[in-house]
């Protein structure tokens, strides 16, 4: 896809596989980049899904339709088709959305290398300045208070270009 060639070559640009600091903006971009191809990547699977979900909304009206005039093996069969067809739609939503699914699978590649580079960032400072902790305070909801003057954040934002 030349769209994901196109990312890759931005991502590599401005990070290029090691630390490099980096620009607001260089990241706003990449970020806006990313978005846009996630969403354009989710809304294509989302149109098989309810493509296929049409499919099967068809598939039980002519059922119902047809009931009448099917046999009991026939009424099995055909209710065994729409369920196999249904399972297949469940199938194919989660190998998109589900939680190991593509788009979680994507974003993932492109932003563990970002995570990696500020992780890289905080443990260069942590180890400099001999801290033996430190914590997120944006997910560490157990933090009731923190004085700014142990906040390393600045540091990081510093050691990454900002």
């Amino acid at each position: 896809n030349v769209f994901v060639k196109a990312v890759v070559s931005l991502y590599n640009h401005f990070f290029d596989g090691r630390f490099r600091p980096f620009y607001h903006a260089e990241f706003q971009i990449y970020r806006i980049i990313l978005d846009v191809y996630l969403e354009n990547s989710s809304k294509e699977w989302q149109s098989e899904v309810d493509k296929a979900s049409k499919e099967v909304e068809e598939m039980y009206k002519k059922y119902q339709a047809d009931l009448v005039f099917l046999t009991g093996e026939a009424k099995t069969k055909r209710e065994n088709e729409i369920v196999a067809k249904e399972n297949a739609i469940n199938e194919l939503r989660n190998k998109y959305f589900g939680p190991q699914g593509e788009l979680f699978q994507r974003r993932q590649a492109f932003m563990k290398p970002l995570q990696d580079n500020i992780y890289e960032a905080v443990k260069e400072i942590a180890t400099v300045n001999g801290y033996l902790l430190v914590l997120d305070r944006a997910s560490a909801n157990a933090i009731i208070f923190a004085s700014p003057s142990i906040d390393i954040s600045d540091q990081v934002l510093r050691r990454l270009g900002y």
